[in-house]
């Protein structure tokens, strides 16, 4: 019986050095928790590895032909204005544009132009649309393919994007007299044609269409 007593007063004087050591938190405890169980809290916010407009600039420039090694610059600007801009969507765009507005001007459709180009661009046209209508000229063109659409110069001006587009073309011509008789080209060659097209949008306007404002002949 006395051997009971002094053997459960050790366990008691154990137990309670124990607690003494194992009970109490310092601080200074390692947790048990596995690193990979520990979860980022939402309201952490890592920095980009990079600026939005560098990726969305340099990834294009560094990856296809799309952006002319010149306008890299002008269209950071435009991307840092609109950073909703995207190259390959605006070229889409362009590239579609450029079929609108050349099928509008071949049929004479002006009011077609007149939806597409700005004042300026749509006067030219008009022009050479009556010119060929006194005379009695009607074409049949018809643009055959878009070899290549690049941004060959881009910047802001103002509140303006401003952007110019090279476009290598293929495309067959034929003009017609007022008998119907050809006097100039053939549906059956193809001519290759280098133009260059300039499209201006308002970026503090939530109109996302882009305006023709200035065609020229690419060197």
């Amino acid at each position: 019986m006395p051997e009971i007593i002094i053997l459960a007063c050790v366990a008691l004087f154990v137990g309670l050095r124990l607690y003494a050591v194992l009970g109490r938190r310092t601080g200074h405890e390692q947790s048990i928790v596995k690193p990979a169980d520990v979860q980022p809290s939402p309201l952490v916010v890592r920095p980009a590895a990079e600026p939005v407009v560098e990726r969305k600039v340099e990834a294009v420039g560094a990856a296809s032909a799309m952006i002319d090694p010149h306008a890299l610059d002008g269209v950071r600007s435009v991307v840092s204005a609109d950073p909703h801009f995207d190259v390959a969507g605006f070229l889409d765009g362009a590239r579609s544009a450029y079929r609108m507005v050349l099928e509008a001007f071949w049929r004479g459709d002006e009011a077609e132009l007149r939806r597409l180009v700005d004042d300026e661009v749509y006067d030219a046209f008009r022009e050479s649309i009556e010119a060929r209508r006194e005379a009695g000229e009607t074409v049949e063109n018809r643009l055959v393919a878009i070899e290549r659409s690049q941004i060959h110069s881009a910047g802001m001006a103002g509140q303006m994007a401003v952007v110019a587009v090279r476009f290598d073309a293929d495309i067959a011509a034929i003009t017609r007299d007022a008998e119907g008789n050809v006097v100039a080209g053939s549906l059956t060659d193809a001519v290759q044609t280098h133009d260059l097209w300039t499209f201006s949008r308002n970026v503090r306007i939530d109109d996302p269409n882009w305006i023709l404002i200035e065609t020229d002949e690419a060197a």
